[in-house]
């Protein structure tokens, strides 16, 4: 196959910053995605409906003239939350979601939640409101063992939440194991899960064999290949419970490159590329619009998109990086081959 024309896709799960990083950023996913899930863990985080409110209008101001993009809001969870704020996100057109961060989980996480069962209150509200979690479903037990905490969530949190809370509708985001995949295949029809492009594409020996490579670093961490190997069926099924959600996470470069480097793959440069080289490995370029276009929409209950967009077999080196000197983003793939470009 030389070229593939699909509805316009969305990405479910997108980290833009604020300021410079995100004047480098937005035009990159505007160009291909007709709508992203924006992540509020800015600091100080989003957590209230007025502030997303204002975080779009910023976003907006960043689209390059000519492109259709429409930045889709979150709020942070945190235990200062309310049942009526919950109530005017339901209200707001513009906001879809809140996300739930284990405290300590990752980038910017310091205000999420410490005890999920004590945040129970509001996920009663949130159900009742029929407001979508989205979560980050690591603990942050410093004995547990940065390679099982994905799993660890699974089987203690997530499965009590979902118990608990039947009719809420939950995105378990970028997951990274068989268990996890496992869990949301066999959950109800209002549980479902995002996939980054780095945790199809790669197993951790990317990250650590010859050396450390800091821009393949990102939480959940890079797994196994037998948990990379189930992410692809996942993503290739055809199961509307698994869409796309990129989690593309810019840092500054000297930032990634740092003695304690932060943790976030940059991948909005060439997500659609990125996931139709995983999926034309997996001979399902034909399931690539059913991930990209239509199960997120579904799943949020937002019309599909009207618009397409063609992707051409076509080799292309990616940048070593994107913006100035003093404020440049390395991507993912930097300095590579792709063979896949989405057509001018």
């Amino acid at each position: 196959m030389k070229k593939l024309t699909i509805t316009r896709p969305d990405d479910w799960h997108l980290h833009v910053r604020t300021g410079a990083i995100l004047k480098i950023v937005m035009p990159h996913t505007a160009r291909q995605f007709a709508r992203a899930i924006i992540m509020p863990n800015l600091k100080p985080p989003v957590t209230t409906v007025a502030q997303a409110l204002a975080y779009r209008e910023e976003i907006l101001q960043a689209v390059p003239a000519g492109l259709d993009f429409s930045p889709l809001m979150t709020l942070y969870l945190t235990g200062a939350t309310t049942a009526d704020e919950i109530r005017k996100a339901a209200e707001c057109e513009h906001v879809q979601a809140f996300k739930l961060y284990p405290a300590g989980a990752t980038t910017h996480s310091d205000a999420g939640i410490s005890d999920v069962k004590a945040a129970y209150p509001l996920l009663e509200a949130m159900e009742k409101n029929d407001v979508p979690l989205l979560i980050h479903g690591e603990v942050t037990d410093e004995a547990c063992d940065i390679f099982d905490r994905e799993r660890v969530f699974v089987d203690t949190s997530l499965t009590e939440i979902v118990r608990n809370f039947p009719e809420l509708r939950i995105v378990v985001e970028h997951v990274t194991t068989t268990e996890a995949v496992q869990f949301v295949q066999s959950a109800g029809a209002r549980i479902a899960a995002t996939i980054t492009p780095q945790h199809l594409m790669f197993n951790r020996n990317a990250l650590l064999a010859g050396g450390i490579r800091p821009h393949h670093y990102c939480l959940p961490i890079i797994k196994r290949e037998h948990h990379r190997q189930a992410l692809v069926a996942a993503a290739t099924s055809g199961n509307s419970k698994f869409f796309l959600g990129t989690d593309s996470a810019p840092h500054l470069t000297s930032l990634k490159e740092a003695a304690c480097g932060c943790a976030g793959c940059y991948s909005a440069h060439a997500a659609l590329e990125l996931y139709a080289e995983v999926f034309e490995q997996a001979g399902a370029l034909d399931k690539l619009e059913g991930f990209a276009s239509f199960h997120g929409a579904d799943f949020y209950r937002l019309p599909r998109n009207s618009g397409t967009i063609t992707l051409e077999k076509t080799v292309w080196k990616v940048p070593a990086a994107y913006g100035a000197d003093s404020a440049s983003v390395t991507p993912l793939k930097a300095n590579e081959e792709l063979t896949w470009q989405i057509a001018q």
